[in-house]
């Protein structure tokens, strides 16, 4: 009976062929590590997604040419503090000197590179500091799961913790491996992908498959969290496969694909709530469930329209038992439904508790409800009583702490 999946320890080097780095550039931040490296050892088949804002910076201009275009990629070099957005064609050269300095020094393609940039947007990259940065992380690459946890804390810019996962299952006797890290905690919104995720693995799948994995898992992870209604410039997911697990190519639908899928939904989805429940000046993961809707679209606006509320994520920061402000969200999200059938309930570690039904708050313990709503982590549950349709959606609550932080971002 071959094993099913289970988490393990690490993240971008848990893989086969995978190392990582972590450094010290002086980009923005002093006295901090603010570039990090993926390597992979073998040519790695590679999909992405990215923003569907119109303004895209100049890494994902960079990175979506590579995608489509280039036979493999083998490396991604990050940096945090500048965004290289707004940046004309300077952005896009100093992505091409990024590449170049990264090809010679790891003595592959200058088109195997992918680049990556998280901060202010409109600033011009520091690249004398990028490319001694690159340097540095080549000598300091290593295989070890340490390497890739200092790389995954290299790339955070407002973030709090560092954010890394690692899973394996086997596929015909071989252990197959994936492995990530993002980084996210402001300017994210849904639509792919508000933030910047890496997500590694040596399993043997085709890149068409490999890039029909990662299209659907992001509807359902990185798509469904909001922490403040704006979508980055700079959004990018990449997942590198190089084969190196050694598994009969995955190369259709079938119980191979399923396995790898269910693998890269758990890393992306475990990512996603981890950007969520650190969003800027966040105090709790605010996660809203709705089941019983219509249609499977139906169920994923409602619960995105309850995290992306001010009024919702506010009232959580508050431990505020006002279920209005969850139902005032759902009927603004332009979905149809009748609000006499719907029943609302809150739930969290501290317990579960029902507040609306038949059109009408139920009769229920204030002090029980704030309870329930004071824990970490908190869920709205929604049921439509219209379908059998299920969407999960992530956010957090809004504090002044977040206002602070936007107030005084480039200063």
């Amino acid at each position: 009976m071959e094993q099913q999946m289970k988490q393990i320890k690490g993240g971008v080097t848990a893989a086969k062929g995978f190392e990582a780095a972590g450094v010290e550039a002086g980009i923005k931040y002093q006295n901090r590590k603010d570039m990090a490296l993926v390597y992979s050892t073998a040519p790695c088949r590679v999909a992405g997604t990215f923003t569907t804002n119109v303004v895209k910076a100049a890494p994902v201009l960079w990175d979506k040419e590579i995608v489509e275009n280039s036979p493999f990629a083998q490396a991604v070099v990050v940096n945090a503090g500048v965004a290289n957005a707004a940046t004309g064609k300077q952005g896009m050269d100093y992505c091409r000197e990024e590449a170049k300095t990264a090809s010679e020094l790891l003595n592959i393609p200058e088109n195997a590179v992918l680049v990556g940039s998280t901060g202010v947007i409109g600033m011009q990259l520091p690249i004398d500091r990028i490319k001694e940065g690159i340097q540095k992380l080549v000598a300091a690459k290593a295989e070890t799961l340490e390497a890739g946890t200092i790389a995954s804390k290299s790339i955070m810019t407002t973030d709090t913790r560092n954010k890394e996962i690692a899973v394996s299952f086997e596929l015909d006797g071989k252990t197959v491996t994936v492995g990530g890290m993002s980084k996210g905690s402001g300017m994210i919104h849904p639509n792919m992908c508000t933030m910047l995720s890496y997500v590694t693995t040596d399993a043997v799948i085709s890149k068409e498959l490999l890039q029909e994995a990662l299209s659907t898992s992001i509807i359902d992870s990185y798509n469904m969290i909001t922490v403040d209604g704006d979508t980055s410039t700079n959004d990018t997911c990449l997942v590198l496969a190089n084969g190196l697990a050694g598994n009969t190519e995955i190369a259709q639908k079938g119980e191979a694909y399923d396995k790898f899928y269910e693998a890269l939904h758990f890393v992306n989805t475990y990512l996603a709530r981890q950007m969520a429940g650190d969003g800027e000046g966040a105090t709790a993961l605010f996660e809203t469930t709705v089941y019983n809707a219509a249609t499977k679209q139906d169920a994923r606006i409602l619960a995105r329209s309850v995290v992306g509320s001010n009024l919702s994520k506010a009232a959580i920061y508050g431990h505020d038992a006002n279920f209005g402000r969850f139902l005032c969200a759902l009927g603004y999200s332009g979905v149809q439904f009748d609000p006499e059938k719907v029943e609302l309930f809150f739930e969290s570690k501290a317990g579960k508790i029902q507040v609306y039904k038949d059109g009408a708050a139920v009769d229920y313990s204030e002090e029980e409800a704030t309870k329930i709503l004071s824990e970490p982590e908190v869920t709205i549950l929604v049921d439509m009583k219209m379908g059998t349709e299920t969407a999960t959606a992530w956010g957090c609550d809004l504090t002044y702490e977040y206002v602070k932080i936007n107030a005084d971002y480039r200063s």
